[in-house]
């Protein structure tokens, strides 16, 4: 064996069973021996867990216990199973099926269709979009390219969620869903897109798991031939099961218990694909005898990172919020992460680029970084403000912003009014540019007010927001300019921006940056109505916008930056305000409620059966509320900060001659008890008392290192030197204050 296959791209197979399990922490090794019986790992962002469950499964098959060829695990995309299959060969555990559900499922369906309806397997349907497009004009309705990927999407979520077509106007309704149209033409476009396919003999990638479920229900034979393939099951990124999903998975389990889930509710981002936590969060009442693992130990970011990601879930309400995971970073200290406001776009984005610069000439690799947005047409601000300064960078999720099909259509139609110049009726009336741009935008969907909804429609009037946005600030930096000005600057961008950038700094949109993660990482434009996003309405849709914003803080092993702007371009009303979901977390904010979590700490439950199920729920302890600086927010982690309840350098409101008084009648106390002075109160206890200056017996023994004790021997003295009062300095005798 060569050196080169002892390096992290080729590490060595452990040579024994037991040394799979070298390297992992308690959790993890309890994840790899749990062999047996249903398991749930709760598993939080940076915890190892496709290293648990690889291990997992490595033990089992080099120990003999578990069949290579017996064992599938589920993921979502191929990437994953692409990374957990080379993790298994690495470990010595060749043989085991890793695959996404639609893979596994159109294996079996290739393989049982001529047995199950004869013939060959129904073509299957690469993309969908042009029979969508035919099902609409057959129900007199033409749809743009934009509007077709919505309709499409709305279709593909209608299916994994079971809905037919009859029932899907009432599901809209009982979800709260923004339909991109009508739910009752929606229903009409759907059922009619079934018939075509059914007309010309194709499926589509749903339809693989509709039949594969269809078979397998209707035939036990075969459903029996496939559990006795597959006798073990892993499932990863459990939080992101559809409900037909979980419905082959049951199909494929039959009555058996070998199975195993890994996830983290507080990561469920793509509930309007049908993705559901309830499945994971259900898993222990639907398998009362499970043994329940929670690995917390965070290796990919550090305390500070952590600690701000821990204080966003704290303030989270519902389901997946009570079922949240307290992570604890192993990682050595950090810089804590930098919030910083700025007064319009540009200058975030310019100040953005300068510290992205600043990283790299430090030594950070520009791969090592991302910017990360809530929507795609955030980036294109971004892109230029990179490339201005020198900066390489490539997109992750969207194409270019120059590069988008709607951005071409408006750089045509913009071309075109220039050359045609005031011959073109469209302009009649449009005195300045931004006005001229605005009507020749208002012919390919621009409109003064934003689209109801999200999806493909609402992303391509970002875009086109986007260049009026540029036009009125084009116009501002020059005067007079024309259109053909105008034409000639977008041109110019688009091709300062075409040059190839295979290694840069990632400008990525926050689901799209899921599973990923950088050593530094910029969340931008966090204001309200992007944070959390303007159309989301209810209370659990805000909550998944915290969720997301909590997947993109997860994101950075070591450098965060937090940034909004209070207008949209220089000069601008100054009417944005910080997303909600920093306060009480950012400097200088006002602190919002938070809330315990039963997901606590790691650790094991193990499952046993009845008498798991019986047994009474143990009592666990709530964490404690973390405290912050009263001035600027911050959470306190040192334990003299925590008794001011301020930052060290935050500025003090001390009353200088109240510490006197009390500096000088702690010495006194001190000498009659025969004690240190430290045992009456500590200096730092002298100052928190000078600073909030009770008048009562509640506000003074909320104070660090007071209590009820203390109290009850001190308090009637403080009291009165804080009310100005004279006191005889004489200790209440029978407490013994050590």
């Amino acid at each position: 064996m060569t050196a080169a296959t002892h390096s992290t791209l080729f590490p060595q197979v452990p040579e024994t069973p037991d040394a799979v399990l070298d390297g992992l922490d308690p959790e993890q090794r309890e994840v790899a021996l749990a062999l047996h019986g249903p398991v749930c790992v709760l598993a939080g962002a940076g915890t190892g867990k496709t290293r648990a469950i690889t291990h997992r499964i490595a033990y089992g098959v080099r120990a003999g216990i578990l069949q290579p060829a017996t064992v599938l695990a589920v993921t979502f995309t191929n990437r994953a199973a692409g990374e957990m299959r080379g993790r298994l060969r690495q470990l010595g555990a060749t043989g085991v099926q890793a695959r996404t559900f639609h893979s596994a499922a159109l294996r079996q369906l290739q393989y049982f269709w001529p047995k199950a309806v004869g013939g060959e397997l129904p073509r299957l349907l690469e993309r969908k979009v042009q029979l969508v497009a035919e099902a609409a004009a057959r129900c007199e309705l033409r749809l743009d390219r934009n509007e077709l990927r919505d309709v499409t999407s709305e279709i593909e979520w209608a299916k994994v969620t079971q809905t037919v077509p009859a029932d899907y106007p009432a599901a809209v309704a009982k979800t709260q869903r923004d339909a991109p149209r009508d739910p009752a033409v929606l229903s009409q476009i759907y059922s009619t897109y079934e018939q075509l396919k059914r007309d010309r003999s194709v499926i589509d990638f749903e339809d693989v798991l509709l039949l594969t479920v269809g078979i397998l229900q209707d035939r036990s034979d075969i459903a029996e031939h496939v559990r006795g393939q597959y006798q073990h099951f892993v499932v990863d990124e459990y939080q992101d099961v559809s409900p037909l999903q979980q419905r082959l998975l049951d199909l494929w389990v039959g009555d058996r218990d070998d199975l195993c889930v890994v996830g983290d509710a507080s990561q469920t981002i793509y509930s309007f694909t049908g993705a559901t936590p309830d499945h994971l969060l259900n898993f222990r009442t639907r398998h009362p005898g499970a043994t329940v693992v929670k690995l917390v130990r965070d290796y990919r970011s550090t305390p500070q990172v952590v600690h701000l990601a821990n204080g966003l879930l704290s303030q989270a309400h519902g389901k997946a919020a009570d079922h949240r995971l307290e992570l604890v970073s192993q990682r050595e200290k950090g810089p804590e992460p930098v919030y910083t406001e700025y007064s319009d776009e540009p200058t975030e984005a310019e100040s953005t680029a300068r510290r992205i610069r600043d990283l790299i000439a430090a030594g950070v690799p520009a791969g090592e970084i991302a910017v990360l947005y809530r929507v795609n047409s955030q980036s294109e601000v971004y892109e230029q403000a990179l490339a201005d300064a020198g900066v390489s960078y490539q997109l992750r999720g969207a194409e270019r912003f120059f590069e988008r099909a709607e951005v071409r259509e408006a750089g045509t139609a913009l071309r075109g009014a220039a050359r045609a110049g005031r011959n073109d009726s469209l302009l009649d009336g449009a005195e300045d540019l931004a006005s001229q741009v605005r009507a020749v935008l208002s012919t390919k969907g621009w409109t003064t007010r934003p689209p109801a909804g999200s999806g493909a429609v609402r992303d391509r009037w970002e875009s086109l927001a986007a260049l009026v946005r540029l036009a009125e600030d084009f116009e501002a930096a020059k005067p007079g300019a024309t259109l053909t000005d105008l034409v000639r600057e977008l041109d110019e961008r688009a091709a300062a921006q075409h040059a190839p950038t295979v290694q840069g700094v990632t400008l990525a949109s926050l689901h799209s940056a899921k599973g990923l993660e950088w050593d530094a990482v910029f969340l931008v434009g966090l204001t309200e109505g992007m944070m959390p996003i303007a159309y989301a309405k209810t209370d659990e849709q805000v909550e998944e916008e915290r969720r997301l914003m909590y997947v993109g803080i997860t994101r950075a092993r070591v450098h965060l930056s937090l940034s909004w702007a209070l207008s949209r371009s220089p000069g601008g009303r100054a009417s944005r305000r910080p997303t909600r979901f920093l306060n009480g977390l950012r400097p200088g904010s006002a602190g919002a409620g938070t809330r315990g979590g039963v997901g606590g700490g790691g650790g094991i439950d193990r499952g046993s059966g009845r008498a798991a199920a019986e047994r009474a729920p143990a009592v666990e302890r709530k964490p404690r509320s973390p405290v912050r600086c009263r001035v600027c927010g911050r959470t306190l982690t040192d334990a003299g900060e925590m008794k001011l309840m301020r930052c060290e350098e935050c500025p003090s409101d001390m009353d200088e001659a109240l510490y006197g008084r009390l500096y000088d009648w702690r010495a006194a106390q001190a000498t009659l008890l025969g004690q240190p002075d430290f045992c009456v109160f500590t200096e730092k206890t002298l100052m928190a008392i000078a600073e909030a200056v009770p008048s009562t017996e509640g506000e003074l023994v909320v104070i660090a290192g007071v209590g009820n004790r203390k109290l009850s021997r001190f308090g009637a003295d403080v009291l009165a030197i804080c009310a100005g009062e004279a006191v005889d300095g004489r200790p209440e005798d029978g407490v013994d204050e050590t």
